[in-house]
């Protein structure tokens, strides 16, 4: 009992560790800005690249770093946009609503949650610049669904018997217990992919040998 207290008091100081040193290097990045930008009241760490490109690099390198950042934004933003209006018309739509409309129908339909999805993510864009760091809040809010999906793969890879019920409610279990984690733990939020992976793979096999399968049904 003594030794696994001593094992957690460590993982727990480790935690904490990790959690100062981020909490430093985000100081050092707003001090560094606030140094060059001359603006004490600056506290936004989102800015630090972007600062570093317009005021450190050649005038030339600055445009050409600028436009790859823009080409890389707008192809991830058109696929993100294409993806979630073709899963939009075709697995929910034209599922359980429309299956049998005509082409022009889902054409129409498919711009329509094309818009409504680009005001969607602007809308939480706006609200995910007052959260912080983005690159700490896109790594957070990820964790709900990257290790669960992660824990998806593995299953149907590692797990012969595994079953489509199996990996769907596992799924769903992932994504509640990465939330229990970070609602109760202290746990750095870089490990909540491993948390997620494991519990899918956990309760997608426990389900699906509780179940028969395809073949046996």
């Amino acid at each position: 009992m003594v030794g696994k207290t001593s094992v957690n008091e460590l993982k727990r100081a480790s935690s904490i560790s990790i959690q100062a040193q981020l909490t430093e290097v985000r100081a050092g990045a707003i001090d560094l800005v606030r140094e060059v930008s001359g603006d004490t009241a600056y506290t936004d760490v989102n800015y630090v690249f972007p600062t570093f490109i317009t005021t450190r690099l050649p005038v030339g390198l600055v445009g050409l770093l600028i436009a790859a950042v823009l080409a890389a934004a707008m192809s991830s933003i058109a696929a993100e946009l294409n993806a979630l209006s073709a899963t939009t018309v075709m697995d929910f739509y034209r599922r359980h609503f429309k299956p049998d409309a005509t082409d022009r129908h889902y054409l129409f339909v498919s711009k329509v949650s094309t818009a409504f999805w680009g005001v969607f993510a602007t809308g939480f864009a706006l609200y995910a610049a007052n959260l912080g760091s983005l690159i700490e809040v896109v790594n957070r809010v990820g964790s709900y669904f990257y290790g669960s999906l992660l824990g998806v793969f593995v299953l149907a890879i590692a797990v012969p018997r595994a079953t489509a019920n199996g990996a769907f409610w596992g799924l769903l279990a992932g994504m509640a217990v990465v939330g229990l984690v970070e609602a109760t733990s202290e746990i750095s939020f870089i490990w909540y992919n491993v948390v997620g992976a494991l519990a899918v793979v956990a309760v997608g096999c426990i389900l699906s040998f509780l179940t028969p399968s395809p073949v046996e049904a």
